[in-house]
């Protein structure tokens, strides 16, 4: 009761509506709308929000923001930052393991607690966030593990606009990474032979208004609708989802493979990658789009001497490149051979939302990518 959120995502965004409309008018909480949603990171530390829910790109602009601090920062102090950084990621993992934590890291974590990641929270403004949540497309377990790192559990929900909201969601203290936890209650979930997500309950809406034929498609004879999202259950009955339906690549071997898990391993595994679309249907191998970060290369390149920090100079930088290569590589470290980049591109400027790349709630537009850039994805098959 009385919580405070922050109304800045568009308004046609079920999200939007749920978490910074419905449930504040209907728990007396107070909304403060944001003129330009660009400045929510500004407007974070002014407001104090007890609840937040952000797409994963702002969580990961979030997590770059804080590194381009630390890389600013002299040498002792940076890599004491960093140190204590990387023990609150070792903790969160033996902890999502279910291992033990040993007393000694328990300690540095502790101080680091004190002496460095309260300040963090601090600066985010979400100190007393009772719950913050992260949606609308996968977000790469490494943004996930820095922020549990931290003090923030960070978790994902999961639901579309058919379902009025949430289907499901991490529970407080629960949180199992990776996942979008269990159904919410009074919601039923299944997966379909090909492993659609099928829900059920009061949530799910009636139909498509004015499209009868449409609502009779998208629902199954027993009343449960069809989702258009891949999934899996894990041993906890919390689901995983594995990508849109319509979106998997196959191969030209006929493997299929989901576009959205290759591209958060690549966001993942650099600072210096800010979006990635993984190309590769009916081809013979994975090829990407890159874009830059807009806040951590420009910052990265300046303490590095370059002398134009523009993020279209910045593509052809070699350093740049070296950097981003560094990281595609840390990626397929973590992929199947078949689902491996081997070529990639580095887009000269930024995608932003609402424009020819992003839809408003920052969801890849891909067929629009796709003809944009064809030429570029051509130049990565030419033999």
């Amino acid at each position: 009761d009385g919580a405070r959120v922050i109304s800045w995502l568009p308004t046609a965004h079920i999200a939007e509506r749920a978490a910074n409309y419905y449930l504040p008018l209907a728990f007396g909480g107070t909304i403060t709308t944001l003129g330009n949603p660009r400045n929510i990171i500004q407007a974070l530390p002014q407001v104090k929000p007890h609840f937040f829910f952000a797409v994963p790109r702002i969580w990961e602009k979030m997590k770059a923001g804080i590194e381009t601090q630390l890389e600013g920062l002299p040498d002792e102090q940076r890599e004491l930052a960093q140190k204590a950084i990387a023990a609150g990621v070792q903790k969160v993992r033996l902890e999502q393991a279910g291992q033990p934590v040993p007393k000694e890291l328990a300690e540095v974590c502790a101080r680091a607690d004190e002496e460095l990641f309260s300040k963090l929270r601090g600066l985010l403004g979400l100190e007393g966030a009772a719950s913050i949540n992260t949606g609308a497309a996968p977000t790469p377990l490494a943004v996930l593990e820095f922020f549990h790192a931290i003090g923030l559990e960070l978790s994902e929900i999961w639901g579309m606009s058919e379902t009025t909201g949430a289907g499901t969601s991490n529970p407080r203290g629960k949180v199992r990474l990776g996942t979008v936890g269990p159904p919410a209650p009074g919601v039923e979930i299944k997966l379909d032979h090909d492993g659609e997500i099928l829900i059920r309950g009061d949530i799910i809406m009636q139909g498509y208004r004015n499209l009868p034929e449409k609502t009779r498609e998208t629902f199954t004879d027993d009343g449960f609708l069809r989702t258009g999202d891949i999934g899996q259950f894990d041993e906890e009955g919390y689901l995983k989802i594995v990508d849109r339906k319509k979106e998997i690549i196959i191969n030209a071997a006929g493997k299929n493979m989901s576009p959205s898990n290759i591209e958060s391993k690549l966001k993942g595994a650099s600072p210096f990658i800010g979006q990635a679309c993984a190309i590769g249907d009916a081809r013979s191998y994975n090829t990407a789009l890159l874009v830059l970060d807009a806040d951590y290369v420009p910052n990265w390149a300046k303490q590095h001497g370059a002398s134009d920090d523009s993020l279209a100079a910045l593509a052809e930088n070699e350093d740049v490149i070296a950097q981003v290569q560094a990281g595609v590589d840390r990626a397929n470290e973590q992929l199947a051979r078949v689902e491996q980049i081997k070529k990639f591109h580095i887009v000269r400027g930024d995608w932003l939302p609402g424009e020819d790349e992003l839809t408003p709630t920052m969801k890849l537009k891909r067929k629009p990518i796709a003809q944009k850039y064809a030429r570029e994805i051509e130049g990565m098959y030419e033999r």
